[in-house]
């Protein structure tokens, strides 16, 4: 063969040569991967020896407290969780693998502990974390944010100044503590005292959060458990201006009422007023008080006692004016003074037609002659029967003077049981006035003082 035709073939095949690809070369992580779950079985505990537990540290970090439900007595909480355990099938030596230290694996593809809320009532929205970290020494990590939905036994008794105990108990559900035992990551007293992640502007104060860990006897087995108390406080501003000051500033201005007049009508209207727009708050803000079937929150006695405050006060001032209004034989029945004035008035009545009568007396008898035998020496009667003798007319003017006299001192009498009764009826609505004023402060003193204990606790 020539060696032009040798050299031809050749500049032919070398192209054919290039366009073939190279097979590419597996990565160290995906041979450090595929080495790891080649006979992998996520279903077998990971540890050689099937008498020594595997533990699982937890830990724990509040986030904040979306919702606090009393009505169902359930808790919503927004926390940082971190489990750690060791696996003795996922080890390797980092320098046959490229100084590899670290993998992340699925979660679905290794052995997982099946640990528990115990409280969890509800699937909060939690995002879904797929992947666990691995480093060589065999040590799974597993972080992830979870939305706790859970049972919380709620005391609102002392709402807006309550103090909740939730509790969030870890366990696992078939392992006993022999094959699965918990124990805490960090410090108790460093998880209780962390709340620096907390959302501390909201309406729930994180207080602290202890754990205690201890064990569960059933059916002669003992399960492992990590209980930890997230202790909270409501921050009580809020409450305390749109529901208690409101209700304060009516009850000062039911107070403030007693001082109108009870005889004028605007006292009666004015505190039905007072009345209609407490009923109307308290309705308007009725869905801002939690409820349970249990209890009625100390809140909501308050505004029961507060409306029965409110019309008591109505009552009372009804009773005075009633009493104000009584008729003038109800006032003479009723009072000691007008039935004193009322005898004392029918006695000058009688002495008065008696004088009357005497000389009506005297004037027969000197129209019949027997006044000179019979008449008095003393002059007043002598010429009083002379004038009535001389002019006829003079008696009847005697009458009209007679009969203006009795009635100017009825109106007296009357005028006088009268302005006795109204200072009468003033005495006894001073006298509710002051009895409403001390029940008001037991009652007041009372609330501040166990509203007062429950906030300091």
């Amino acid at each position: 063969m020539s060696p032009v035709l040798l050299l031809s073939l050749l500049l032919s095949v070398l192209p054919q040569a290039e366009l073939v690809p190279e097979k590419p070369k597996r990565s160290a992580l995906n041979q450090l991967t595929r080495l790891l779950l080649r006979k992998y079985n996520s279903g077998v505990r990971p540890v050689q020896n099937w008498t020594k537990p595997t533990t699982i540290y937890i830990d724990l970090i509040i986030q904040s407290v979306l919702d606090v439900d009393g009505q169902t007595q359930k808790v919503t909480t927004s926390i940082w969780y971190r489990q750690i355990w060791n696996d003795e099938f996922l080890v390797w030596d980092p320098e046959e693998f490229d100084g590899i230290t670290e993998i992340s694996l699925s979660s679905d593809a290794i052995w997982v502990p099946d640990v528990i809320i115990s409280e969890f009532v509800d699937v909060g929205k939690s995002p879904v974390i797929p992947y666990v970290y691995v480093n060589c020494s065999g040590t799974v990590k597993n972080y992830k944010p979870i939305q706790v939905v859970s049972a919380c036994h709620l005391e609102i008794y002392a709402f807006p100044f309550d103090k909740q105990n939730c509790t969030l108990t870890f366990r696992s559900w078939l392992h006993s503590v022999s094959e699965v035992d918990l124990a805490l990551w960090r410090p108790a007293e460093e998880i209780a005292s962390d709340t620096r992640e907390f959302m501390n502007n909201g309406e729930w104060e994180l207080l602290s959060v202890p754990s205690h860990y201890w064990t569960l006897n059933l059916e002669d087995r003992d399960y492992a458990q990590i209980q930890f108390n997230v202790l909270i406080r409501r921050r009580p501003l809020l409450y305390v201006v749109s529901l208690l000051i409101p209700s304060i500033f009516f009850m000062v201005v039911d107070v403030t009422s007693f001082y109108l007049p009870p005889n004028s009508g605007t006292r009666i209207t004015f505190k039905t007023s007072i009345l209609l727009g407490f009923t109307v708050i308290r309705v308007n803000l009725m869905d801002e008080i939690p409820a349970t079937a249990i209890k009625t929150p100390l809140i909501g006695v308050f505004f029961a006692v507060c409306m029965a405050l409110l019309v008591l006060s109505l009552s009372l001032s009804i009773f005075v004016v009633k009493l104000l209004h009584y008729s003038e034989t109800e006032v003479k029945e009723m009072s000691i003074s007008a039935c004193l004035l009322d005898k004392y008035g029918s006695m000058d009545l009688s002495f008065i037609e008696s004088a009357f009568t005497s000389m009506k007396t005297l004037d027969d008898m000197d129209q019949s002659g027997g006044y000179e035998s019979d008449l008095s020496p003393e002059p007043d009667l002598f010429s009083l029967t002379d004038v009535s003798n001389s002019d006829s007319p003079l008696e009847k003017i005697l009458q009209e003077v007679m009969s203006l006299r009795l009635y100017l001192q009825e109106e007296d009498n009357e005028g006088s049981s009268q302005s006795y009764w109204v200072e009468l009826c003033l005495k006894v609505d001073r006298l509710l006035f002051c009895m409403y004023l001390l029940f008001m402060f037991i009652y007041v003193m009372t609330l501040l003082l166990l509203w007062g204990t429950w906030s300091s606790a």
